[in-house]
Order: C-alpha cells, then structure tokens, then sequence
C-alpha cells in the first residue's frame, strides 16, 4: 500500500491505495508551527483502519510559505561586478502602469549583503576577466564570521561556462565550510540575468529549513513503522528523493497543486479542465492531451495575485495553473465601497471559520455554505469536526448582511454567487491565453470545497458537465501516487533553426539524457525515458514557445512542428521571418506507478437516501426541501436528480433544481448543466 500525503493551508491530506484502489482517506488541520506533526497524526490514524505501508509520497507548501512569510536563511548574493543590483531592478517594468503606489516584493538579499566580484565572462564563453580568488577568499571568511548562513552565486553568462562559479564553490568549501552554496550554473543554468538570480536565491535561501523539514519527516515516519524513505513531489508532476528535493527545494515550490492535475488527467479524458478548491486557495489546470500543461515562468509573492510582475519569479518547471485567492476559509467583508469581496486572505485553519468554533470572527466562504444548507454541521470531515450554524450566522449578519441591508442568507448566497464569478473568469482567461475555449471542456472538481461550487462555476463558464472523481476531498494526495519519478534539464544554447546542425543537438541532448538517467539510478527507477523539448520563436520575439523535438528532416520538421505549435496557441502563423532556439530541454521520467484512482468501498447495504433538509436556490424560490444521498451508497447507474446533495466524509456534492447526477462505473459523480 502507498500513502500520498499533501499539507494544504487549512488541511492535511491523506489518501491510500493498493492494487485495487482507494482504501482509505483522512483529512486533519494543518499544523502551521510544525507542519509534520500533522502529517504524522494523520498517518496514525489512517494506518489504523490500513495495512502495511510500502511508500510515503509528500507535497508541501513549506517553500511556499518560507518566501511569503521571509522565514529563510541569511543570504548573501555573488554577482559579477557591476551586477549586483539586478535583484533591486528587476525588469524595470512597471506592471500597473497608473499606480502612484505601486508594491514590489522586497529582495529576499538586502543590498548591503550583494557583492560586485571582479570577474567577467563572455557570451561565448571565453573570459573577459579572470575571477579574483583572493577577493572571494577574504569575502566568504567575513561573511562567516558575520553570521550569514547562505551564499548564491550568480555570474553573467555561467548558463554557458560555469567555470568560475565552481571556483567559487571550492575556494567557500576551504575557507567558510559552514556556508551554504548554491550555483546558478546548477539551480536554472538558463538564459535571462534576473530570472535565473532571482531563482538560485530562492532556492539557498529555503534550502536549510527545507532539509530540516524533511529529515524530521523522514524521523516521524521510521517512528511509525514506515519503511524508505519517502519520496517528494515536484512543481513539474514528478517525483524526486529526500536528498534530490533538498538541494532543489526550489522544485517542490508548488508541489500540493500538481498533484490535483495529475489526478484530474489519470481519471478524465484527453482534454478537460481541473479545478481544485480547498481551504485557502482554489486552481485552475488545463489538461491537454492526457496531461497538465507545464510552464518555466512562475512568480511566488505576488503582491496583487492576478499580475504577472507583481512577484518573485523562479524559473523552474511547474504545473501550468491559475491560483485564486479563494478557498473555504476565505474572508468576507465590505470594501471601501460598500461593495462585497471574498479573499484573498483565509482564516486558515487557525482560528478557521467561525463555525469552526475555534475563535474564528470573521465571515468566510465555508460559513455562508453552511448557512445556505449546503454543508452538514454534525457531517463534516465524516462527524469528526462539528460545526456551529448559529457562530455562521451571527458573523455574516453582523459583518455582511446587516451593514448592505439584505438578510443573512442573501449575504451567504453573495458570498457563494461571487466566488463562483471570480473563479469562472479567471479560468476563462486561463483558458483562452493556452488556445482552449473552456465552454467546451468537461470541468473536474475536487478539493474539500470544490464540488460545493462545481456547477455554480461550471454554470458561468458554460461547460457542458461537472464531474466529483473518486475521494474528491483529498484528491491531490491521490494524484501524488500517480506520478513518476522524474526531473528536468535544460542548457541555453541561443541560435537559429539553420544554423545548427543536428549532431550538435543531439550530443546537446544526449549530455542531458546522460544526467537524467544518472540521477533517476539514484532514485531507484529502473527504467529511464526522455523527452526532448525546444523552446523557440519567431527572430525579434521577446519570448519562446515550447516544441516537442521529435526524429525526421532537420532542421523541416522542427520547423514544422514549431508552425504548428504557434498556430494552436495565436490561431495564426507568425511573421516571415527565421526562427530561433533559445533553449533545449530533456524530461527525463521513471516508468508510471500503476495506480486506479477508483474508490474502493466497504461492503453495505441500504437506501443511499439519509434524509432531507433545506437547501438554498434562489432559482427555486429559496430554501426547498433538498434531498441527502451518502456517497458510499450509490452504485454505478444510478441516477440523483436536483435539487440534491450527495456527502462524504471529505467534500459535498451539490446539484441545484436543473441538473442531475449519475454515479459512473469508476465511482465518480458526473452531473449534467
């Protein structure tokens, strides 16, 4: 049995399976002072109704929350002279251009710990200037003795001779040993300065905190009983060890997230939308062809949530998703003018929700679905955690609904009817940036809140279906144990299409695949595959697209499939000019687990109906009388018409007057719009 374990910022995950499926689920409150602690409560309790465990696969928020939360190492940056202050400069782009108070993430290096060291090297690689190793002896013994911890180095042009940042590595190893080193060369050995500093900071910056966290984790587990150690999920949808996640904690940046994706894409068809809805946040994902999109460019931080530019960007692979500031505990209030908004701050899961009884006071999304009838107050999280109706309704009526002059249930259906708005226009704009028209996709919901709001979401977008796959409340930690080990490579080699000549590329591509299957060895995968991957544009482009390289004519049919490629994403060909390669990439990935996401339920008997309560649907007059059917009574075939909610223990199928439901073979819950 394998057990995938995601720690969310309200809740922790758990999800088992074997070789016939899901055997067991569990969802505790994230420990935020500790957060192994609660992963080591919920695997006590999970292995108590499971039997032996094989293998543990992890994602976390905790790089995440570090940069956030500024709770990393004392840092000092090595930049080539005169470039110290790439950091502070950034782009010089300002990305709203009309406001007079426009917020930046601060450096996580402060300037006065970033330092010019005299070397230089060229574009070609050849060097300018001769790194001066005694400057970096007399600076790394002082910055030991001042107490710095980390040290990241990024010179100009290392992506193509890493030569002097390597020295640098050594001469540090000598002469401050305690230091922590981390490379550009190694961390994003790419193209473009700010990014790829940006990026290897970031990466030092998390990795002691990091590897402290997964050494206790790695201790809680033995404590257990768990053999091996576990492995860690990637931003990528790939799997990676203890030892590879700690010197890249920068990867596992965006970890929980993708393991919704790769759960939505095993289940659904080829081309769907997955929309995963917790506690804090909620996301969007395209899947395309079997699999969730990948993007290089991710910002962490980002001071207005929806503008690209408005936060610390780390260019390392990660699921391709939009992240909105909206979850179950998301706050509501009234704005400056007199308007109702959701998030995107939470209340987390301490204090959580006023229903929570926790000491919650502010009105949050789980509280207004609560008091249109939605959620059961003694059923949630199975019975485990009661939640009080009354604490719900005080809150909205004295912070929403008394000072807009509507009833208490007009303000949670604000509340609900607004969430549902944002979330549906953001995966919109997700949808048509990446060619996809979402009105035609089926949408799969999950995450303990997403398929409360499904249909409602699903209704604005014009999609066709909402489907509630199998342990839909813990979802991503089952889409953990779907996933390969994996990792990715890329070298920057700029140059038009051509002028290369293919046996250039492929030793380009071969030293790559050689890393790829050193590391995966390492990992234990016995069988190594590659993908090879170009990212190019038309000549004068500021940015590249990514384009499977596969056999035939050189350089015709990567020209071909790059024409291809462009016309899917623009709906047009670009301008008569060449095309050049920035960089290429390998993914290189162990063979797939073989894993059915299918719910395995105890054998019962009974009436799937529990009963009926009021359900609010302004469509149908408000509160009607709303059938309750339990989950893991429905067999395949049957069918639930609306209005009508269908429970279990970790999330709450809602289906309003207009719709219907029909349990699939796979145990999955599809209702038609």
């Amino acid at each position: 049995m394998r057990i995938g374990v995601d720690i969310g910022g309200t809740f922790t995950d758990l999800c088992a399976v074997d070789e016939s499926g899901i055997v067991a689920v569990g969802k505790v409150l994230t420990t935020h002072d500790e957060p192994a602690r609660a992963v080591e409560e919920g695997l006590a309790a999970l292995l108590s109704d499971a039997g032996a465990v094989e293998q543990v696969v992890h994602g976390t928020t905790l790089v995440t929350n570090a940069l956030i939360e500024r709770k990393g190492s004392r840092t000092a940056l090595l930049a080539t002279a005169g470039f110290r202050d790439v950091l502070e400069m950034r782009r010089e782009h300002r990305y709203e251009l009309y406001d007079l108070r426009l917020e930046l993430p601060a450096p996580l290096v402060p300037r006065h710990l970033r330092f010019d060291v005299p070397e230089r090297i060229l574009a070609d690689g050849s060097v300018h200037t001769a790194l001066d190793e005694q400057y970096v002896v007399r600076l790394g013994r002082e910055l030991a003795d001042r107490g710095i911890e980390a040290v990241a180095v990024c010179f100009l042009h290392a992506f193509t001779n890493p030569a002097h940042e390597r020295r640098v590595a050594e001469i540090l190893a000598e002469v401050a040993p305690s230091l922590r080193v981390a490379l550009s060369s190694d961390v994003v050995p790419e193209i473009r300065e700010f990014e790829r500093a940006s990026t290897t900071v970031a990466n030092v910056y998390v990795q002691d905190l990091t590897e402290r966290y997964l050494r206790d984790l790695e201790h809680r587990l033995r404590r257990l009983g768990i053999p091996g150690a576990p492995h860690i999920m990637l931003s990528n949808g790939g799997l990676a060890t203890v030892d590879t996640a700690a010197r890249h904690p920068i990867r596992i940046l965006e970890s929980g997230p993708a393991g919704g994706a790769l759960a939505a894409a095993a289940i659904g068809p080829d081309d769907l939308l997955a929309f995963d809805m917790g506690g804090t946040t909620a996301k969007l994902c395209l899947i395309a062809g079997g699999a969730p999109l990948v993007t290089h460019q991710f910002e962490v931080d980002r001071k207005y949530r929806l503008l690209p530019g408005s936060g610390l960007p780390v260019q390392v692979p990660v699921t391709d998703m939009i992240e909105i500031g909206v979850g179950g505990g998301s706050i509501a209030r009234i704005d400056a003018l007199g308007l109702l908004t959701v998030g995107p701050d939470s209340a987390g899961s301490e204090p959580g929700p006023a229903c929570y009884g926790r000491g919650g006071t502010e009105p949050t999304v789980t509280d207004a679905d609560l008091v249109l009838g939605y959620l059961d107050p003694a059923y949630f999280l199975g019975g485990g955690m009661r939640l009080d109706a009354e604490a719900a309704r005080t809150v909205l009526g004295e912070k929403i609904a008394g000072p807009l002059g509507v009833s208490v249930e007009e303000a949670a259906w604000g509340i609900h009817t607004s969430v549902n708005e944002d979330m549906a226009n953001a995966a919109r704009v997700h949808a048509v940036e990446r060619g996809q028209d979402p009105a035609k996709l089926p949408m799969y919901t999950f995450g303990g809140a997403g398929p409360v709001h499904g249909v409602g979401v699903a209704r604005a977008l014009g999609a066709p279906s909402v489907v509630a796959p199998p342990a839909a409340g813990v979802l991503s930690a089952a889409g953990f144990l779907t996933a390969p080990l994996a990792f990715d490579f890329v070298r920057s080699a700029r140059a038009a299409v051509h002028d290369l000549e293919w046996e250039q590329v492929d030793a380009l591509f071969a030293e790559m695949e050689a890393e790829g299957e050193a590391l995966l060895a390492k990992s234990g995968a016995s069988e190594v595959t590659h993908r090879r991957i170009a990212e190019m544009r038309y000549a004068g482009q500021g940015y590249e697209i990514r384009v499977p390289v596969r056999g035939g004519d050189w350089p015709q049919t990567l020209i071909e499939e790059f024409t291809r490629t462009y016309r899917a994403l623009y709906q047009r060909s670009g301008p008569e000019v060449g095309v050049e390669v920035l960089n290429w990439r390998v993914v290189s990935s162990g063979p797939a687990p073989d894993v059915t996401l299918r719910l395995k339920v105890p054998a019962k008997s009974g009436n799937a109906r529990k009963g009926t309560r009021k359900a609010y649907f302004p469509a149908a007059g408000g509160f009607v009388d709303t059938a309750v059917f339990d989950r893991y009574l429905l067999t395949p075939g049957e069918r639930v018409d609306g209005p009508a909610i269908v429970e279990e223990r970790e999330s709450t199928v809602v289906v309003p007057p207009g719709a219907h439901c029909v349990v699939r073979e796979d145990a999955a819950l599809e209702v038609t719009v």
